[in-house]
């Protein structure tokens, strides 16, 4: 990927996401193309992306196979695998018959994509990817979390300051303020500002997908945890939340304890566990889980769900079988949240993995705030990850507070059996990561869809994105910017920053290989979506994006070169190999 400088930069805007647009008139869109003064927009960044297959199946092609998933299988053919195996639009049926005629062993099969999980050897796995019913072959990749690392401590003012930077008072109930006056009708204080009591609309569930949320936790949650389920294939019969990560990232979207309180205080909460006490997670569990939300999401009014797990390693979101879970959910009504990832370098892009990488969710990264409330002094999180993904999408869109963030935890977890010196009141802990910056949008969504029920996952993202605050152009990879809770939430409507990609969403899946035909062939497929009515100066002034944001020194050739993302990432399978 690479962003040329622009040859007037007084006059240019650069946008890490939105592209540059011209005289602070219109802004296009980086994910989707430039804007200038007639609003109509130019090159599409998508169309840089190196497509790393030569497609998936359809014609004499077959299955798209990770290239070190494919050697492996060649150099061991009698060794097991374990795989994710996704079909055609035939369905997940499909896909356990020909699984089981090729020899493989089912262990899971899917509903919010055609597919299944099985064990299968690497000759029989070689014959699988031949099949012309199978589109993709995946290894069932681990997970990881992306809150428990050891960063340096900021100011401990952090702990606090988080909810005023991001407006979150304003979302929850108030009581009446009344002024004291003497007897001459003058008030006592003078910097008393009346105001009325307000109540704070029911807030609909939040599905936090994590290690678990310690209920008993009553201060914080109450009976808010509504349900809890258990898709974790490495510790199945736990209970609770023997990590403590996911009961603190359940508080920073929804505690409501009276110290520690977090976004969205009214909230239900579903926990729905997929990683171990350890920490570990694969792909087959955080897809069941997703087939659980979309089979129970009207029983509880989920319509916000949390993930702050992320890939271990970059990929298409074309192929990848959690990224088409993910969608599912999104398509299904439900705003996906999650973490861009902690690998992140303190001055160069790095990949992004599932499913941060995925172009539909938002993704979340994390930001020093310094200890203050104004956003002047607010910086991007050294470790907090950014860059393009394998398709050439920006991450992350929008970021929020990650550092010295503390919750709730439980007292026998791991987390806390480790981190003792991070204890700063019985039962709370601080921790840094974009984990912990990810349940920050997703309480924030939630209170967006309290207050406008018929907003739909593209309209809060956008919402999100049209509201967020500039961060400072010398450390690039804060999305659009931070996030306004308190602002995003008084919109009643936004444009969809997802907009382009609907065209190729057909029967409620998006259709991968016509997009990657279409973005081969079509430079200008974006340009009748980004106007001037939708990205105006009014929300992106000549103070907020300058050409210092994305130089020719950001995006350069060495650090997104042909041989990061090439075809010898994938390969398809034929009938003659």
């Amino acid at each position: 990927m690479r962003h040329e400088r622009p040859s007037n930069p007084g006059e240019a805007r650069s946008s890490a996401l939105w592209g540059k647009g011209t005289g602070g008139q219109s802004r296009g869109s980086a994910l989707w193309g430039r804007g200038g003064r007639s609003g109509i927009a130019l090159l599409a960044l998508v169309v840089s992306v190196v497509i790393p297959a030569a497609g998936i199946a359809g014609g004499n092609q077959h299955a798209a196979v990770p290239a070190d998933l494919m050697a492996a299988a060649q150099a061991n053919p009698d060794a097991t695998f374990d795989v994710i195996v996704q079909g055609d639009n035939n369905g997940t049926e499909r896909v356990v018959r020909e699984v089981k005629e090729n020899g493989g062993q089912l262990k899971k099969a899917f509903r919010s994509i055609s597919g299944a999980s099985a064990q299968i050897s690497g000759k029989d796995l070689l014959q699988l990817a031949r099949d012309s019913h199978i589109v993709a072959i995946t290894r069932n990749e681990s997970l990881s979390l992306v809150g428990n690392g050891d960063w340096d401590v900021t100011d401990p003012a952090d702990a606090a300051m988080w909810r005023q930077v991001l407006g979150a008072p304003s979302l929850w109930d108030q009581p009446a303020v009344t002024c004291a006056v003497s007897l001459l009708g003058i008030k006592l204080d003078p910097n008393c500002v009346p105001s009325l009591g307000s109540t704070a609309p029911q807030a609909p569930a939040i599905a936090i997908v994590d290690t678990g949320i310690d209920a008993a936790k009553t201060a914080d949650f109450g009976s808010r945890v509504i349900a809890r389920v258990n898709f974790s294939s490495k510790e199945p019969t736990a209970t609770g939340d023997p990590s403590g990560h996911g009961t603190m990232v359940a508080g920073v979207a929804a505690g409501n304890g009276s110290a520690y309180p977090g976004v969205a205080r009214n909230a239900p909460l579903v926990d729905v566990r997929v990683a171990s006490s350890q920490g570990e997670a694969l792909t087959s569990d955080v897809v069941a889980a997703v087939d659980w939300i979309i089979a129970n999401k009207s029983v509880h009014n989920i319509r916000v769900a949390n993930f702050s797990l992320v890939g271990t390693s970059s990929a298409s979101f074309r192929f990848d079988p959690l990224d088409k879970a993910v969608e599912k959910l999104w398509f299904n009504g439900i705003v996906v949240v999650t973490a861009v990832g902690n690998n992140g370098n303190p001055t160069n892009p790095v990949g992004i993995g599932a499913p941060a990488n995925d172009p539909f969710v938002i993704t979340v990264g994390a930001l020093d705030i310094a200890g203050t409330a104004s956003v002047s002094d607010d910086r991007r999180a050294s470790w907090s990850a950014y860059g393009s993904t394998a398709d050439g999408f920006m991450k992350p869109d929008v970021s929020a507070p990650g550092r010295w963030i503390v919750g709730p935890v439980p007292t026998g977890s791991v987390i806390h059996a480790r981190k003792t010196n991070r204890v700063v009141a019985p039962g709370y802990m601080w921790m840094s990561g974009t984990s912990f910056a990810a349940p920050m949008v997703a309480g924030a969504a939630a209170q967006m869809l309290a207050r406008n029920p018929g907003l739909s996952p593209d309209q809060v993202k956008g919402a999100l994105m049209q509201t967020a605050r500039y961060i400072a152009a010398s450390d690039p990879g804060a999305g659009v910017g931070e996030i306004d809770a308190a602002a995003a939430a008084k919109l009643t409507s936004a444009p969809n920053p997802n907009a382009n990609l609907y065209a190729f969403v057909r029967d409620g899946s998006f259709d991968a290989e016509a997009w990657s035909n279409h973005v081969r062939s079509n430079a200008n497929w974006t340009q009748s979506n980004w106007t001037v009515a939708n990205w105006t100066s009014a929300n992106w002034t000549a103070s907020n994006w300058v050409s210092s944001n994305w130089t020719a020194s950001n995006w350069v050739s060495s650090n997104w070169t042909a041989s990061n993302w090439t075809a010898s990432n994938w390969t398809v399978a034929t009938d003659e190999e």
